[in-house]
């Protein structure tokens, strides 16, 4: 058998399920893919390896499919005809919550980068070897079932840094020059966490395991995009950033300095 998105021959493995907890024999997959010759395949593959599979032809399939059924991840063609992947994986975000990896041709950054932002958790490129795909099912799955460390959250703070001053509580950062910009819940926390560790190289991988909630499903290379936001709201020049530099192969530092002063912690945390 040979079809154009298989990487090479379909290999005969079987799963240990004992090793993945929580990939059991219930795990079903939903596989959202207009062709055929890719969608059943695939499907078949995965059933090989003691996974319950459920198909659909096009994203209108696929909604009567989440209306009706419980689904443990899906997989999903970002080009289809009618409504694309994007957005039914925007639908999903919005609705089910269901872990969602995206699958397509388009191997350009930028398209990875914004599958991502839509909510995928994981992002594949055609053709890829079902081996690999399984294990980034396995991947994702291990991170959606992990059971997060009990911390005790920081108090509010108004962190002041290179003229600039965060305001956990309103989500902003106010400059001295009268400026304000708005965060997301994902730049708060990495700008967060960079300010309490001034001066120290965090990994990729530390940054993601400190920043919680949806984006700290995500892949590494998300990290990167929330920083490149980033420096284009709080630096000068976001080419040369005075802020959070690159250590490049390994992550990123904020170079700046930083004052969190005690009146405005207590201001902030009085509000």
């Amino acid at each position: 058998m040979s079809h154009a998105f298989w990487q090479g021959a379909i290999p005969t493995l079987q799963l240990d399920l004992q090793a993945v907890p929580h990939m059991k024999e219930t795990t079903h997959v939903l596989i959202v893919d207009d062709r055929r010759d890719i969608r059943e395949p695939l499907a078949k593959y995965l059933r090989q390896q003691d996974l319950r599979v459920s198909v659909a032809c096009d994203a209108a399939d696929a909604r009567r499919l989440l209306e009706s059924s419980r689904f443990d991840v899906a997989i999903v063609d970002v080009m289809m005809p009618g409504e694309d992947g994007l957005s039914l994986c925007r639908h999903m975000q919005s609705t089910s919550k269901i872990p969602t990896i995206l699958l397509s041709a388009l191997a350009e950054e930028a398209d990875r980068i914004i599958g991502l932002e839509v909510g995928a958790d994981d992002y594949v490129i055609k053709p890829f070897n079902p081996r690999e795909l399984l294990a980034r099912i396995r991947a994702v799955l291990r991170r959606w079932h992990a059971d997060p460390p009990i911390t005790e959250p920081p108090p509010p703070t108004q962190q002041a840094f290179q003229g600039w001053r965060l305001s956990d509580v309103k989500r902003c950062a106010y400059h001295e020059d009268g400026r304000t910009v708005a965060l997301t819940t994902t730049e708060l926390h990495l700008l967060s966490e960079l300010l309490r560790r001034p001066g120290c190289v965090m990994s990729r991988d530390q940054l993601l395991d400190l920043v919680k909630g949806r984006a700290a499903v995500l892949y590494d290379r998300t990290i990167d995009n929330h920083i490149s936001r980033l420096r284009q709201k709080l630096e000068t020049n976001p080419e040369t950033p005075e802020i959070i530099q690159t250590v490049w192969g390994y992550g990123y530092k904020l170079v700046a300095d930083v004052d969190v002063p005690a009146d405005l912690n207590l201001q902030e945390a009085s509000k």
